[in-house]
């Protein structure tokens, strides 16, 4: 099931409050201005700073957050 439309206009970065873009294949949500992706788990936006995975580090294939290492 699609993430809702709605629900993803009004999601903020957290860190921000910058917009947010919706990754292909709805696993993420990067957000361009702190280059961080948060994660989509079960369909649910996790939108915890501490969750964020640095996009360098999404794109490489790692979906652990940095503090997690």
């Amino acid at each position: 099931m699609p993430l809702n439309k709605e629900l993803l206009d009004i999601l903020a970065c957290p860190a921000c409050r910058g917009e947010l873009t919706l990754l292909d294949g709805e696993e993420g949500l990067r957000c361009p201005a702190c280059a961080v992706v948060y994660p989509v788990r079960d369909e649910i936006p996790v939108m915890l700073v501490e969750e964020a995975v640095p996009a360098e580090d999404w794109e490489r294939g790692e979906r652990t957050p940095a503090k997690r290492r």
